[in-house]
């Protein structure tokens, strides 16, 4: 599963991604997340990240396509996903079965690369899925992964891509399902000067602060979103969005986060759960 890719970007100078995250698609092209039709707010943001004038290079969905665990649920992403008409790379999150993904998604015409090539940075795509559990973790095997890729290719830029946090975002409820051996993580990064950043979804809101050199950035969902700095569960008043991301050859990099018209999905604000 350790595919690698190659991407040629329109510029050498500025690579331009969009992440899109926390998608929680069901099989019912009708299901509903805490009140938001998922699969109709994932289509309204497809739509405007694939419109003429940002004319991205690469997408990256980093976790919870699946709401439901089902193969329908992954048949209907890999429909919709055609729609982006560029290279787009994946990985599992904690409601996702990842195992399942791993086996269909060749066949449905979708990239398994766990290591992108672009210009003169590499994009590594790790699995943080604990299957059944909604905390992260990185095997060994991830881990060794990771820096196969770091040792081997000092010379390039870095960032780095996981669905889970490594950091706590000052939300009890969800701080306690974070990247449990993320100390070993921010250990190995300190190594390696090119690892410029750490993408995640996962806490369904913006994050984005450095440790060290790294920077270390979350971004909204594609459905619902989770309020900050909350100890118990609670939804945001903010839409579905998704993040543009610019990777420069000099190594640093520019974000925007962008979300769709206020109104449009207004989830259930009395939600205690899902």
């Amino acid at each position: 599963m350790m595919e690698t890719a190659n991407v040629h970007p329109n510029s050498l100078d500025v690579i331009k991604i969009v992440q899109l995250t926390d998608l929680h698609l069901f099989d019912d092209p009708n299901g509903s997340l805490l009140g938001v039709r998922t699969a109709d707010s994932f289509q309204a943001i497809l739509d405007r990240v694939t419109a003429p004038g940002y004319e991205a290079d690469i997408y990256l969905v980093t976790g919870d396509i699946s709401q439901d665990y089902s193969e329908g649920s992954y048949r209907r992403f890999a429909t919709m996903a055609h729609q982006m008409k560029k290279p787009m790379f994946w990985l599992p999150g904690n409601h996702d079965d990842g195992p399942l993904m791993y086996r269909i998604f060749p066949s449905l015409h979708l990239s398994v690369a766990r290591q992108i090539f672009c210009a003169n940075w590499q994009i590594i795509m790790l699995n943080t899925q604990v299957y059944d559990n909604p905390c992260g973790y990185l095997t060994n095997e991830q881990l060794t992964f990771l820096f196969r890729c770091l040792e081997a290719h000092r010379d390039l830029n870095t960032l780095i891509c996981m669905h889970h946090n490594a950091f706590k975002v000052h939300c009890a409820w969800l701080d306690q399902h974070d990247l449990k051996n993320s100390e070993e993580f921010v250990s190995l990064l300190q190594t390696y000067s090119n690892v410029k950043c750490v993408l995640c979804g996962h806490v369904h809101q913006e994050n984005d602060f450095f440790n060290g050199s790294v920077r270390f950035i979350s971004s909204p969902s594609t459905s619902i979103q989770f309020k900050p700095n909350s100890d118990n569960f609670g939804l945001d008043t903010c839409s579905p969005g998704w993040r543009n991301i610019q990777l420069f050859k000099d190594g640093h990099i520019e974000t925007q986060v962008f979300r769709l018209p206020v109104g449009l999905y207004t989830p259930d604000w009395v939600a205690t759960g899902y």
